[in-house]
């Protein structure tokens, strides 16, 4: 592989409105209309991004027929210390599956499910 393995994600969504409110609170960001507005069957909302960076970005999406959990990609936020922002999980709507833990010289993650039943992970190196 020429680049990093990632360039994109997306999060199924079944109530838009609660998983942004979910992820807009735990990141202490603001996610932005994506797409086409006229296409009634799909809804979705970009992470702030920027290009010129490391890593990858991506959206929540609500589409038709196809529900959010229950898949098996997990997806893992870098964070500062992700210790902060697990600690807005429950507050936000979701639960702490797994508290943070070391993963040798890699750092630390935890994991959590978000407001539409989604398992996704924080990983930091403090």
């Amino acid at each position: 592989m020429k680049n990093n393995p990632v360039g994109w994600f997306e999060i199924y969504v079944d109530e838009m409105a609660r998983a942004k409110k979910f992820y807009e609170s735990v990141f202490g960001v603001d996610l932005e209309v994506l797409g086409d507005p006229n296409d009634s069957n799909m809804e979705m909302f970009a992470f702030p991004s920027n290009m010129e960076k490391y890593g990858a970005t991506g959206a929540l999406v609500k589409m038709g027929g196809f529900p959010a959990g229950g898949n098996s990609t997990l997806i893992y936020f870098s964070c500062e210390d992700c210790a902060v922002e697990e600690a807005r999980v429950d507050l936000a709507g979701g639960r702490v599956q797994k508290s943070k833990m070391p993963i040798g010289k890699y750092g630390f993650i935890s994991l959590a499910i978000d407001s539409e039943g989604n398992m996704f992970g924080l990983h930091s190196l403090k």
